[in-house]
């Protein structure tokens, strides 16, 4: 039987949950990064990047004298993203109006991975699917599939599609193939662009545009 309590425990203490949601977005951070991004010295935080990549949650590149980190792939980034799901408590958010506006940042959109989350990612997959762009299994339809080629996702992409349960809205966002395809192109049309350094993303008027040309209309 596979030692799940190891990779558990490796989750269990905050600093390193930190770490994990940070690198959430997809990207390689460097050590130092992640270390100013959870609040902890560099030494603590490669302690716990060692013991991250030792249970496979993380993995690592050294170049030079910098110790890259990035998420050992989207099964990781998943169960984690399920975990926030099963949570019961959150993680109370520091009263400062900083704090507080990088939460709802994140709450309105966000990369979870490699695939868009948050109110944005929801409600991009509802309306999809209310549109028939999504049949009942979450796939594109033909529609769907002509939609996505429009905009310039890879058609042998277009066609594999499934959900992630988001952690926050407590609903389905697009992942798989298609949804990373999805997220990356609106990255590379400039329809999305990151707010600062976290993993939040919001939708930029060209994005706002493309989208009302398919009838569909993200809440800011």
């Amino acid at each position: 039987m596979p030692d799940i309590a190891a990779s558990a425990a490796a989750l269990a203490d905050p600093s390193r949950a930190a770490m994990c949601a940070a690198l959430m977005d997809g990207r390689a951070w460097t050590l130092g990064e992640l270390a100013t991004y959870c609040g902890i010295a560099r030494s603590t935080a490669s302690e716990h990047a060692t013991l991250l990549v030792a249970r496979g949650l993380v993995t690592e590149v050294r170049q030079g004298r910098h110790r890259y980190l990035h998420l050992a792939g989207e099964r990781v980034a998943r169960a984690i993203e399920d975990l926030g799901v099963i949570a019961r408590d959150t993680v109370p958010t520091p009263p400062s109006l900083r704090a507080t506006t990088a939460h709802e940042r994140l709450l309105a959109g966000r990369t979870c991975y490699r695939h868009l989350a948050g109110r944005l990612g929801t409600g991009l997959t509802t309306q999809m699917q209310e549109r028939r762009l999504l049949d009942s299994a979450w796939q594109p339809t033909d529609a769907g599939r002509a939609l996505l080629a429009e905009w310039g996702v890879p058609e042998a992409e277009a066609t594999r599609a499934r959900t992630c349960m988001d952690s926050t809205e407590r609903h389905y966002h697009l992942a798989g193939p298609a949804g990373n395809a999805l997220c990356r192109t609106f990255f590379a049309q400039g329809w999305i662009e990151r707010i600062g350094t976290t993993r939040a993303v919001r939708l930029t008027p060209p994005g706002t545009n493309a989208l009302a040309q398919a009838n569909i209309t993200i809440a800011s």
